[in-house]
């Protein structure tokens, strides 16, 4: 999963821009990001706090990292019952 260039605090600060009454042109060029990504990222985070923002990221990573966890135990346990099978 790629990193953001950003910092959850940054992306609350540019979103605090755009309600302050700058245009998402202007926060684009200034930002170097794209407006897709800008309004992307005001559908998901708007109204968040910087604190928010990166509990809400720290758990998206921690549910990316479970979903794998997951996904290794449940090839194993394939694996496992495959072998047992071959043996009876």
């Amino acid at each position: 999963m790629k990193k953001s260039r950003y910092s959850p605090q940054q992306i609350a600060k540019i979103l605090k821009e755009f309600d302050n009454g700058k245009t998402a042109a202007e926060i684009s060029r200034e930002y170097s990001i794209s407006t897709a990504a800008f309004y992307k990222w005001r559908e998901r985070y708007g109204g968040m706090n910087g604190k928010e923002l990166k509990r809400l990221k720290d758990l998206e990573e921690e549910n990316r990292r479970l979903k794998q966890m997951y996904a290794n135990l449940s090839l194993d346990h394939q694996m496992a019952k495959e072998i047992i099978e071959k043996k009876l």
